[in-house]
């Protein structure tokens, strides 16, 4: 820690120099070279495990492993597993097709799988003995956290609002990260409607570090060093920040998504389930536009996310943004000011310099 540092316990525990959490994004951005260079720079990256199989999962991890020796994290989505009916398939392919038509792929079909077995992945974590392990779209149930904790994991639950950061206190959670509605990509609420747990990080955070007395990880809308400040303000312990790491070298996300991010305006994305079946924040493109026009079709996640899944790589490989799920939160245009191709340490580094001399300024740093 550098002398005269404002440390939060949850810093302090993981040996953090600047407190930031890279956030787990799904959708290929959060690699190993990425995870290790933030957590070797002295924040805590974090793997983006919930499309992976246990294997891939086993390999991720030691890949993390080989490139640093400091605590990084994990994170999966909790999910029962899917069995739709045959009508809720064909009805959703029904809107996909015309897009899968455009981009010369067939008619898709059901799938056998439509996403990995999450127990599978669970035992998976906990035989690998990751030191952090996050969790989203779902409440553990308290025996399994506590099969977690014997395991020596570190677990952080999702909420989006209140009540879902104390059922997380109540299962046994060690952190909660409180997912603002600016927060890009998919939203975390599992307790009652998704329009009723749109709360802004700012009113989010201090509610959640009062109702839960657990440390809080600040996500949403924090994109640099006045972020975090204003993030440690509120009572947070770190900050979660995915989108501002979305663009960076390590980060294996298409170069057209990459580019979009950093073109796009403070109004720029919406919040839909079109695209996956799960309410979640991107840009606004002709993806989720056409598939919105038939919401009615969508079915619900992982079935609509698999379906969409051939469409989505296809364009991936073509370099189109327009069929890209191109998750992304509301503050993406402060990317603007990072220099193209950032390295993930860099990125660490110009934050690290950013919070001091803001927390400087305000009179919260003494040196």
């Amino acid at each position: 820690m550098n002398e005269g540092s404002f440390v939060t316990p949850f810093a302090a525990r993981f040996e953090l120099r600047v407190p930031v959490v890279q956030a787990p994004m799904a959708g290929g951005a959060t690699t190993p070279a990425m995870v290790a260079a933030v957590s070797n720079a002295g924040g805590l990256g974090f793997l983006a495990a919930a499309a992976l199989s246990p294997e891939k999962i086993a390999s991720e991890v030691a890949a993390i492993r080989a490139l640093t020796d400091r605590p990084f994290g994990v994170n999966l989505f909790v999910l029962e597993p899917a069995a739709p009916d045959e009508a809720t398939v064909r009805r959703a392919l029904e809107a996909i097709d015309p897009l899968r038509t455009d981009l010369g792929l067939p008619s898709g079909q059901p799938l056998e799988r439509y996403a990995p077995d999450f127990r599978a992945q669970l035992e998976t974590l906990i035989e690998l003995r990751v030191p952090v392990a996050s969790f989203t779209f779902g409440l553990l149930p308290a025996a399994d956290v506590a099969r977690l904790h014997e395991n020596g994991l570190y677990v952080i639950g999702t909420a989006t609002h209140v009540a879902e950061g104390v059922a997380w206190r109540d299962a046994g959670a060690d952190a909660i990260a409180a997912q603002g509605a600016e927060a890009g990509a998919h939203r975390g609420t599992f307790i009652g409607a998704f329009e009723d747990a749109l709360v802004g990080t700012m009113a989010l955070v201090p509610q959640l570090v009062d109702a839960t007395g657990l440390p809080v990880l600040a996500a949403g809308g924090i994109m640099d060093g006045r972020g975090i400040v204003a993030a440690l303000a509120l009572g947070a312990q770190a900050a979660v920040m995915g989108t501002a790491f979305l663009t960076c070298l390590e980060s294996a996300i298409p170069q057209a998504w990459k580019t979009r991010v950093r073109s796009v305006s403070d109004t720029s994305t919406s919040v839909t389930r079109a695209i996956t079946g799960r309410h979640a924040r991107g840009i606004r493109n002709p993806l989720m536009q056409r598939l919105s026009e038939s919401a009615h079709k969508v079915a619900p996640y992982p079935v609509q996310n698999a379906l969409t899944q051939e469409l989505r790589q296809t364009a991936s490989r073509a370099g189109n943004g327009d069929y890209l799920s191109l998750w992304s939160g509301q503050g993406a245009p402060l990317a603007r000011k990072r220099r193209e191709g950032l390295g993930a340490a860099e990125l660490v580094g110009q934050l690290e310099q950013e919070w001091h001399a803001v927390a400087t300024r305000i009179g919260a740093l003494k040196r």
